[in-house]
Parts: structure tokens; sequence; C-alpha cells
């Protein structure tokens, strides 16, 4: 292993986002997602849901165009947003943070990941929003739809873990790289939740947004250490 990607033991080598960075982007995405909320809210998202639920659907059947191993993957794709999957991640991350005596990251991330199961089934029973039925569902989905779970979720916990591990890494590179791959798993999980029709697209637009802007929103108020390092 190359010194530069090696992760660091000493908590005074540390990476740690950048405050200010953290808040923008939570303050971002919030305002994303209040805006989203309030077209839901007002039923100005109709041509958008019904646009993208539609969209590669052959209009015989309203099942997606191309291979069925296409919709096998995106059936693949959807688990690792689900309850189980996503458990385990965090689990298994938070076990690696303390056998790395990184108890204090470990004990961050159950807290975010916990606490943002808990808003979000909190925003769901709020908005009370039904599940689409302009298309067929290829996968089992239950409860209420907006803003959807497998999109907030997956971000916190997917982002989450990968700040956690990203603050122990002395490489910028890798830092980079896992924050990318949390942000294209968490996208491609929510997508994967159209795809399947369980959700309207505003659900994954609105929950990704404000799965994001919690993950760094709590990132930031609970990490007191956060600092601005090259």
């Amino acid at each position: 292993m190359q010194p530069d990607a090696q992760i660091s033991l000493r908590r005074d080598k540390d990476w740690r986002i950048d405050p200010v960075w953290a808040y923008a982007i939570a303050a971002a995405c919030w305002s994303g997602f209040a805006i989203m909320a309030w077209l839901v809210a007002h039923a100005q998202t109709g041509s958008l849901d019904e646009a993208g639920l539609l969209l590669w659907r052959i209009e015989a059947t309203l099942t997606p165009a191309g291979p069925g191993s296409l919709t096998g993957l995106m059936q693949g794709i959807t688990i690792l947003g689900g309850v189980p999957a996503r458990s385990l991640a965090a689990v298994l991350a938070i076990l690696a943070l303390v056998r790395l005596n990184r108890r204090r990251e470990a004990t961050l991330l159950g807290i975010m990941v916990v606490a943002g199961w808990i808003v979000n089934s909190g925003m769901k029973w709020i908005f009370g929003r039904a599940r689409p039925d302009i298309v067929p569902h290829l996968t089992e989905a239950g409860g209420f739809s907006f803003p959807s779970g497998h999109s907030f979720n997956s971000a916190v916990v997917y982002f989450g873990i990968a700040l956690a591990f990203a603050a122990i890494s002395k490489s910028a590179a890798m830092r980079g790289a896992m924050m990318a791959s949390a942000a294209l798993l968490s996208l491609a999980i929510a997508w994967s939740r159209v795809w399947l029709g369980v959700h309207f697209p505003s659900d994954i637009i609105a929950g990704w947004l404000a799965g994001t802007g919690w993950i760094f929103l709590a990132h930031a108020l609970l990490d007191r250490r956060a600092s601005i390092k090259p």
C-alpha cells in the first residue's frame, strides 16, 4: 500500500470537512427539498412524475424497455437501499471504526443513521402520500411514498460511511473517491425506485436531497472537531 493511500490512526492528522462547506451543502439540499415538498403539497409535480415513470417504458405493457436483465439489475441495486442491506453496511462500518479505535466516529455514524431514519419516517407520516399506480410495481413496496425512504436513508448511510472513513484517510484522491462512490450509489438506488415503479420522481429527488442535507448538517453539528484541512 502506498503511503499516501494509508489510513491514518493519528487523530492529529485527521481530515475534517470544512464546516462552512458542510452547512452550505446542507442548506442547498434542504432548500431544494423545501421547494419539492411545496410543489408536491400543491399538486404541481404531475407532469414531472408522469414523464419520469413512463420514461423508457413500452406503451402497450407499461413495462421497462430493454432486456429483462436491466430490470434485474435495478432490483439488485434497490436492495442495497433496503433496510437489511443499508443496516448491515452501517453496522459493518461501525464495527470497523471501533476496531480502528475510532469509537467517536462510530458513535456519530450510529446516531446520524438512526436519527435520520426517524426524521424520514416522520416526514412520510406528515405528507401521507400514496405510492404511484401509473405503472406496474416491479418490486415489493409498502408505506407512504414521500419522501422516498430508500433515497433518504441511502444518502444518509453511504455519505455517512464515506465521511467517517474519509476523516482517517491520508489521500485526497481516496477521500474524493469515497464521496463520489457514495453519491453515485445513493443516486443509483434512488433512480431504481422510479424504474421499478414504486416511487414518483419527486419522491426520490426530495428524499435524496433531504438525506444528503441531513447527513451534512448532522456531521457539521455533531463533529465539533471539524476544521479546514488541505
